[in-house]
């Protein structure tokens, strides 16, 4: 049986609402003072870089979160 969540900690992060007439990103930027553990579906993850998680958010916006973890052991811990 695969996972249905990760549990990461997660920093600041961007949100993107959406394109410009260019298809530019429109975005906002979040910041934290600090990572917070939070539990995130799997299924929300659309990719993972070594700075950034992209992961779906609500009403077909995107966020790209920043981590705290080591990229090897988030990709490791996904591909179980």
């Amino acid at each position: 049986m695969s996972k249905k969540f990760i549990e990461l900690h997660l920093g600041g992060h961007i949100i993107v609402h959406g394109f410009d007439a260019d298809n530019k990103e429109i975005t906002e930027r979040v910041e934290a003072e600090d990572f917070t553990k939070k539990t995130v579906a799997i299924s929300r993850i659309k990719s993972v870089s070594e700075n950034f998680i992209l992961t779906d958010y609500m009403d077909g916006r995107l966020i790209y979160w920043e981590y705290k973890e080591d990229y090897e052991t988030i990709k490791k811990a996904l591909t179980k």
